[in-house]
C-alpha cells in the first residue's frame, strides 16, 4: 500500500541530479518548474497512477550543491516549507571537487564532514515529518577499483549506516546503476556517469517508488 496519504507534500532536496531545471530556489507546479528529471516523474507516476491523491510535489534541488551548500540552506528550503516527507540526494559533487578540484580544498567535502552534515539534515526533520528518505550518491562506473568509484561508495555507505540508525528510508541508486551496466553501457544513459538522461531518470523514479509501496494499478474501491 502506498505509504503517501493525501494532501501530503514530498520535498526532494539536492543538486544537480535532482534540480534537472527546477525553478529556483524550490520548483513545484504543472510547467517545467519541477525540472526533467526524476522528481517530474515521480510526481507524474504518483498522478497518473493515484488520482485521487493530491499529493504535492516540490523540488529543492540545486545544480553544484555539496551537502555543505544544502545544509546551508535547508531550513529555508526544506524545514520550513512543512513537509510531510523529505528526500536527500546528494554527495557527488563532495566527491567530484577532490577529483576536478584537487588543488582547491575549500571545495572539497571530505567523509567525516560529509557525515555531520548528512546527520543534522536528517536530525532537523526527525520527528516532524512521517519519514526521509536518504537517496545514494552515485558513479556509473562498474569497476569499483577506479578511484572516484571507489570515493563515491565511501559516502553511499555513509548514507546506508546513517539512514539504519535513523529509521529512514535508503534507496540504492549506486546498486541499481550497477545492474543496469551489467547490460549495457553507460553511456546510454548519461556521458558523464553522473547526470541521467530520461531514461535513467526513470530508473531512479521507479527505484524510489518501489519503497513507497507504489502499484502501477489500483484495485476500484481505492
Amino acid at each position: 500500500m502506498l505509504i503517501f496519504q493525501d494532501r501530503d507534500r514530498i520535498v526532494f532536496a539536492g543538486d544537480s541530479v535532482t534540480d534537472m531545471g527546477s525553478v529556483h530556489p524550490v520548483g513545484e507546479g504543472r510547467n517545467e518548474e519541477l525540472g526533467t528529471g526524476y522528481v517530474r516523474m515521480v510526481e507524474n507516476l504518483l498522478a497518473a497512477c493515484y488520482p485521487r491523491l493530491r499529493i504535492r510535489v516540490t523540488n529543492s534541488g540545486v545544480s553544484g550543491n555539496t551537502s555543505r551548500e544544502l545544509l546551508e540552506r535547508y531550513q529555508r528550503d526544506v524545514v520550513d516549507l512543512h513537509p510531510d516527507w523529505v528526500s536527500v540526494c546528494v554527495g557527488i559533487n563532495d566527491v567530484w571537487r577532490q577529483f576536478d578540484s584537487p588543488s582547491i580544498p575549500d571545495r572539497q567535502v571530505m567523509p567525516e564532514e560529509y557525515r555531520q552534515n548528512m546527520e543534522q539534515m536528517i536530525l532537523a526533520v526527525k520527528g516532524v515529518t512521517k519519514g526521509m528518505f536518504i537517496l545514494s550518491p552515485y558513479y556509473m562506473e562498474p569497476n569499483r577499483q577506479e578511484s572516484m568509484r571507489a570515493r563515491m561508495d565511501e559516502y553511499g555507505q555513509i548514507c546506508r549506516e546513517l539512514a539504519e540508525e535513523h529509521g529512514c528510508i535508503y534507496v540504492d541508486f549506486q546498486k541499481m546503476y550497477d545492474d543496469f551496466c551489467k547490460v549495457r553501457h553507460s553511456s546510454s544513459i548519461a556521458w558523464d556517469r553522473i547526470h541521467p538522461n530520461q531514461i535513467g531518470s526513470m530508473m531512479m523514479a521507479r527505484a524510489f517508488l518501489e519503497k513507497c509501496g507504489f502499484e502501477w494499478q489500483q484495485s476500484k474501491s481505492r
